[in-house]
């Protein structure tokens, strides 16, 4: 992840760029949430109007005497007091519904939006960014961090607005019954804002570090329960348990720290309050012996105060409270800010369907840009040849496919595609020529029919079963007992590795691509499920480029060239090949990788 450190108010900015689409629903619970405030300020009226005016003397208020009962007192005007004391209450039970209609709807939504936005720019980010952090903790900000935009908005910019508001009506509302009371409650708001300044960092700081234990502990339980056979096999279920024991150990133990400073805040922000409603009350008592106040008022007025000390402890405390949020957000942008290594360049050309002439120039490629995997491969591969590449484990063979497909680009050199360079195409269009099968088959947690047709969604039913049954795999699900419906399972894992590879062959078959990239399609598999792999292969091949890895050279007896690997430098092929029934020789003996076009020159009738 980047080091950018993100401020406050760059945050707070960016989620609110982030809740834009959203601004007329946040207007509206914004609207209703300042209803309930003067809804709330309307709460201590009826107790005012029965204490000073029912039991005692005092005038009803100008704005209530057009409703207020023409007899001045008694049992009529009690009457309208407990009718007022009824309505503000049946008009704050509905604004309470409609707000939090309004409000689940708009936080849902937004979440809604936030996520997927996330989980589109990861799925965009190069291979190498996932092959460096993983996935469970991109997981993790997508699904636990991404909340924040619910906190920052909803929980916390509209009630930072709504407590603002409320305060100033508050302080109005209390200056006009007695100005001293209203200066001693404001007295206490600066050591308010002064307690969130300084309890602000130290919080936000320790939420971070709980965010990242909290990512930690689900890479353990995805790596564990992703390779649960090996565990299993080794007998490390303590070790595993042990490890995710650790990492919530941790955990808890900034929880708890957390905990004891976010309590030390309340105690404070009580103690002050206290304070501020101790010379409050001590003030209006003295006002109601001298007369300047009613006792009416003074209930009134310490109802208001208790309100008042609300929004400005809501205020100060929205400062820590949403520490949480803020570092979950920073987790999250800076998720966003990540680029993609692998871009496509302005005007990049269209691409509908390639030839399948491949050709490398000189290519040298690392993934961490200091250890080189591959030094200067050079070879090119004319439309419809079948490419066999061989070479150890760890030569560089399966680099090569991904640098065809665009995975990652190459760190000098180039790869060009019926003559143009990989990066003037389109991304997407330069993918669509490629159908890929690799040694470990890709199946998602869906039907075999919509495994097929992952390849092109709008397949109809006849096209994925002829697609099957030229993978070899339509006999085995016809079989099953739903046949094309039946569910595979998480990675596929309900049916065998071999059903799983014709599934994945039936799915390159549809797709109809004019490049093939097979990476060990038989190498997990037994010799007579090869078999019907290989000969579902040699159909999938006919008339087009095909690129086949594999350790067993006679897996690429189908093929018309080979080309074989050692430490990311092609080294030197077989004497002669076949190509169309014609015998290639290179009479000089020459490596690919120095410069010779095979099989362009040096071609010989075979004998």
């Amino acid at each position: 992840m980047p080091a950018t450190s993100y401020n406050q108010l760059t945050l707070y900015r960016r989620v609110l760029l982030q809740a834009r689409p959203y601004w007329l629903h946040l207007l509206g619970t914004l609207v209703l949430s300042l209803v309930s405030t003067a809804l709330a300020l309307l709460a201590p009226l009826p107790m005012k109007l029965a204490v000073d005016s029912v039991i005692g003397s005092q005038p009803i208020p100008g704005f209530l005497r057009p409703l207020a009962p023409r007899a001045g007192s008694g049992t009529p005007l009690l009457l309208f007091v407990v009718g007022v004391l009824l309505a503000i209450t049946l008009l704050r039970q509905v604004q309470g519904v409609v707000s939090g209609v309004l409000y689940t709807y708009t936080s849902e939504a937004l979440l809604q939006d936030f996520r997927a936005k996330l989980f589109q720019h990861v799925q965009r980010l190069s291979l190498s960014y996932h092959d460096n952090k993983g996935i469970s903790d991109s997981s993790y900000r997508i699904q636990y961090d991404s909340p924040c935009v619910q906190a920052l908005t909803l929980g916390s910019i509209l009630p930072m607005v709504t407590s603002s508001v409320t305060l100033v009506g508050m302080i109005f509302v209390i200056a006009r019954m007695d100005w001293q009371l209203a200066l001693v409650a404001l007295g206490v708001s600066p050591f308010l804002f002064a307690l969130s300044r300084i309890f602000r960092r130290p919080l936000r700081r320790r939420w971070k570090e709980v965010k990242k234990l909290d990512s930690s502990a689900i890479s353990v339980v995805n790596e564990t329960l992703s390779a649960i056979r090996v565990v299993k096999a080794f007998g490390r279920e303590t070790h595993e348990h042990d490890r995710f024991l650790d990492q919530s150990r941790r955990r808890i133990a900034r929880l708890v720290r957390i905990t004891f400073l976010q309590g030390g805040f309340d105690m404070l922000v009580g103690l002050t309050t206290a304070a501020g409603t101790s010379a409050a009350l001590f003030i209006g008592v003295t006002h109601v012996r001298s007369g300047v106040l009613t006792l009416g008022g003074l209930l009134v007025t310490m109802s208001y105060l208790a309100q008042l000390y609300s929004p400005l402890s809501s205020l100060s405390k929205l400062v820590t409270d949403r520490q949480s949020a803020l570092a979950s957000a920073e987790r999250v942008f800076a998720l966003f800010d990540e680029l993609p290594e692998v871009v496509e360049r302005p005007h990049a050309r269209p691409l509908l369907r390639a030839g399948g002439g491949i050709a490398f120039r000189d290519v040298h490629f690392s993934y961490d840009g200091n250890s080189s995997i591959l030094h200067g491969i050079s070879f090119e591969i004319p439309p419809g040849t079948r490419v066999g590449i061989s070479g150890e484990t760890g030569a560089g063979k399966t680099t090569l496919v991904s640098l065809l497909m665009r995975f990652y680009d190459p760190t000098a050199g180039r790869i060009l595609l019926d003559g143009v360079d990989l990066r003037d195409y389109k991304l997407t269009d330069l993918r669509k020529q490629f159908a890929l099968v690799l040694q470990e088959p890709v199946l998602f947690s869906a039907s075999i029919a919509q495994n097929i047709a992952y390849a092109r969604p709008g397949a109809t039913e006849n096209e994925i079963v002829e697609a099957a049954k030229l993978a070899n795999a339509n006999d085995f699900i016809v079989r099953l007992p739903k046949g094309y419906q039946t569910l595979v399972g998480e990675r596929g894992m309900r049916l065998s590795g071999g059903e799983r590879q014709r599934v994945s062959l039936a799915r390159a078959f549809l797709k109809d691509a004019p490049i093939l990239l097979l990476d060990e399609p038989t190498s997990s598999v037994d010799v007579k499920t090869e078999a019907g792999i290989m000969e579902a292969i040699d159909r999938l091949i006919q008339g087009r480029t095909a690129v086949m890895i594999a350790h067993r050279l006679s897996t690429l007896d189908i093929c018309d060239m080979r080309i074989e690997i050692d430490d990311g430098r092609i080294i030197r092929p077989p004497a002669t090949f076949e190509y169309d029934g014609v015998r290639s020789v290179d009479p000089e003996g020459r490596l690919i990788g120095e410069g010779n076009t095979f099989p362009a020159k040096n071609m010989l009738p075979a004998s």
